[in-house]
């Protein structure tokens, strides 16, 4: 059967950034007649016994309460199970002196939902025919947002500054607010922090900055905060949420060891979170309330906190401190390469300058090796002008074993070298 597919349905059925190169990625582990890959591809969390042991543990909770049958038997509010909701409103009120009601929280089926919202609700053509775009304000930055509008045209992403520190081989993106362009054409303005791929996060200055801009253009921006603090907390670097006027605070329990529950929590205005809630209403009636039902638990009781400061984060920490410590001491010290930032995700981000090929042929040059990574041109959702540095850059997953990473640090060294060296002779 060919059915015709609609405008959006033909948007919707083609796979965009990384979902689109997953297929080769997992044709190519299927296919390695018994060489063994280090696939440094994986967005997925490690499953770490401490925050598995908790969700084991609030699920024999729930199980063994009287409330069970009315959380899986029965149909919710939109908004989100109640318990949930005052659970996120007491912990964020008393953390960070704030004074939300329920109607500033909502709860969704993960956080992508949450974006997908927001681009359709705000982004997009108006009913007198205007097209209101969808603003990333730092480029590379999630892949994801190049999917979530039914307007493809209306995603518009700014090339960044670069802050490099050559002797050093670190860089560190920054917005440039010469290039950020928000006024009565912006519908919404989104952005991850900390920052997949590249472990960035703006500062609070930053932040302050782009919604003040957004403000006196009435629009709203969403900071994604799947990374973030109080949960899963995973920013190795000092980072303050910040609340308040124009800004969404957008979170999601996937890396807090929840992926497979699809939880997202929007905290924002009233009326922003109404619309949302509308939309979610009309698309998924409300999110799954198995897993709302043990976060809430794992919220209240200060547990998941706790658990991702204290086991979380500092697990992806040592991650990045190898891939750092390897490539240090294993690329060559006159060769153009840059490591971003680690200031938090469970990604390192590296660059190599004047590459002598494409970050997809070295994908597959990695590949020959036992090395698998994501070529960074994925991550570039919306940028519409040719820039080299796109081709230039990969991203590496912090979820392998040490000695895994240790070994892919050093094996993509040797291939870089070589590369190089190609060149010069």
């Amino acid at each position: 059967m060919n059915p015709a597919l609609t405008q959006f349905g033909a948007q919707m059925s083609h796979l965009t950034g990384v979902r689109a190169i997953m297929k080769d990625i997992i044709e190519t582990l299927r296919a390695g007649s018994g060489q063994e890959f280090i696939n440094l591809s994986a967005g997925n969390p490690v499953i770490l016994p401490e925050v598995e042991q908790l969700w084991r543990d609030c699920t024999a909770e729930l199980l063994a309460s009287p409330e069970y049958g009315e959380v899986v038997c029965r149909y919710g509010s939109s908004q989100g199970y109640q318990p949930l909701i005052d659970a996120v409103r007491t912990d964020f009120n008393q953390r960070y002196g704030l004074n939300l009601t329920d109607r500033n929280i909502l709860i969704t089926p993960g956080s992508q939902s949450i974006y997908f919202y927001a681009a359709n609700a705000f982004g997009g053509y108006t009913t007198s025919k205007q097209l209101k775009n969808i603003v990333l304000p730092l480029s590379p930055d999630y892949t994801g947002y190049g999917g979530v509008s039914l307007i493809p045209e209306a995603v518009v992403a700014c090339k960044p500054t670069l802050d490099i520190d050559a002797a050093a081989h670190r860089f560190k993106y920054r917005p440039d607010f010469s290039q950020l362009s928000i006024d009565q054409t912006t519908g919404c303005v989104i952005f991850s922090r900390p920052c997949n791929p590249t472990g960035n996060v703006l500062t609070d200055d930053e932040v302050k900055k782009i919604a003040d801009l957004a403000a006196a253009f009435d629009v709203p921006v969403f900071v994604d905060s799947a990374y973030g603090p109080p949960f899963p907390s995973l920013n190795f670097t000092e980072m303050t949420p910040i609340f308040g006027g124009n800004i969404v605070h957008c979170m999601s329990l996937s890396k807090a060891g929840l992926p497979g529950e699809r939880i997202g929590i929007a905290i924002g205005d009233e009326k922003i979170i109404q619309i949302l809630e509308c939309f979610q209403t009309n698309m998924c009636i409300h999110s799954p309330r198995y897993g709302q039902a043990i976060a809430t638990r794992a919220i209240a009781s200060g547990a998941l906190a706790d658990i991702s400061i204290n086991v979380i984060r500092p697990y992806y920490q040592s991650k990045f401190a190898i891939v750092e410590s390897t490539l240090e001491q294993a690329m060559p010290k006159d060769l153009p390469w840059f490591l971003h930032r680690g200031e938090g995700a469970i990604f390192a981000w590296l660059w190599l300058k004047d590459l002598p090929m494409t970050d997809w042929e070295l994908y597959q040059e990695l590949k020959k090796v036992g090395v698998i990574v994501v070529p960074g041109s994925s991550f570039f959702p919306g940028l519409r002008e040719d820039w080299q540095h796109k081709h230039e850059c990969i991203r590496i997953s912090l979820t392998a074993t040490n000695d895994e990473i240790e070994n892919a640090m050093k094996r993509l060294a040797q291939m870089v070298e070589k590369l190089y060296q190609s060149v010069d002779s």
